[in-house]
């Protein structure tokens, strides 16, 4: 059925019909996207660079900021380069490709911070074995398997839109191309194939989302036998785990956990999960990690000597 449309472009809508917001959105986002890149890539260089930093705990904290980067990389260069644009537009291909890329970059997001969180369990809950369980041969699997998990995600996710015939209108009312959206523009009924999406990405979501909470809820009771210094530094750490699995999941339950409708608030919500999200992480885990605080000036520290020199 992918060759029975006859759209060939898709037309954003994008945040606002109105020139002057538009110019002031676009030096907005252009900032946010720049701290974005800055931000993740100066914790991926500070784990890549430093010895003390070589626990797995860092280790998937330098694939999620990669991940952050890729992830908000997939949507916010056209949607600040669209708010220069009187006509926003984007290729059937380029849809298709951006809304692979999203799902992908998603998902892999979804099961890395799964990931993240067993491997808080194991350091805390199994303190004696966690060099064993958690060796660098285990955690190149769990990254491997947080790609994997992503691009299945992303594959079936793409695989339901592809067959679906698209005969007109081409009008998105949204700055990137996503599931629900092109739901609402196909000439058939998408009854099945929105529910299969919901099935799909809402039942990810939720389930990852509540097995992440479970476990943490795990953590922080058997935070009770440790000592004060024991849970104030478990805490802290865990802490910030919790509060980007909170910034992350909570928009995207919001979005995918329902049927195939458009609400007005989905750009807004939209724009926090791919935009506020992979700007606050690297900022919520080096505000309260002391090590990374410590990698950082480091880092900066040879930087300036070596720019002496």
């Amino acid at each position: 059925m992918a060759n029975t449309h006859n759209v060939t472009e898709f037309i954003f809508l994008g945040l606002s019909p109105n020139w002057e917001v538009q110019r002031v959105c676009f030096v907005i986002f252009l900032l946010l996207y720049v701290a974005i890149v800055l931000g993740n890539s100066l914790i991926v260089l500070t784990v890549l660079t430093s010895r003390s930093l070589g626990s797995p705990m860092y280790f998937f904290l330098s694939y999620l900021s990669f991940v952050e980067i890729c992830y908000s990389s997939t949507t916010v260069p056209k949607l600040i380069s669209d708010l220069l644009a009187e006509r926003k537009t984007i290729p059937w291909w380029g849809c298709m490709t951006q809304l692979f890329f999203m799902h992908f970059f998603g998902g892999a997001e979804i099961f890395l911070l799964t990931v993240m969180a067993y491997d808080r369990y194991v350091a805390i809950c199994k303190p004696l074995n966690y060099t064993t369980v958690m060796n660098q041969q285990v955690c190149m699997v769990l990254v491997g398997m947080a790609w994997v998990g992503g691009f299945v995600h992303s594959l079936s996710q793409i695989l339901l839109i592809f067959q679906l015939p698209f005969c007109g209108p081409n009008v998105i009312d949204h700055y990137f191309c996503d599931v629900l959206p092109l739901l609402q523009l196909a000439c058939s009924d998408t009854l099945l194939i929105g529910l299969l999406i919901v099935a799909n990405g809402g039942t990810l979501t939720v389930i990852s989302f509540v097995v992440l909470l479970v476990s943490y809820v795990v953590i922080l009771l058997h935070l009770r036998t440790r000592s004060s210094e024991g849970r104030r530094k478990a805490l802290s750490t865990c802490g910030s785990h919790i509060t980007v699995v909170m910034l992350f999941f909570v928009p995207c339950v919001f979005i995918y956990m329902r049927p195939s409708t458009t609400l007005p608030a989905d750009k807004m919500v939209a724009v926090f999960y791919t935009v506020v999200t992979p700007l606050l992480n690297p900022v919520i885990y080096s505000l309260r990690n002391a090590e990374v605080k410590k990698a950082m000036k480091r880092l900066w520290t040879r930087t300036m000597k070596l720019n002496d020199k």
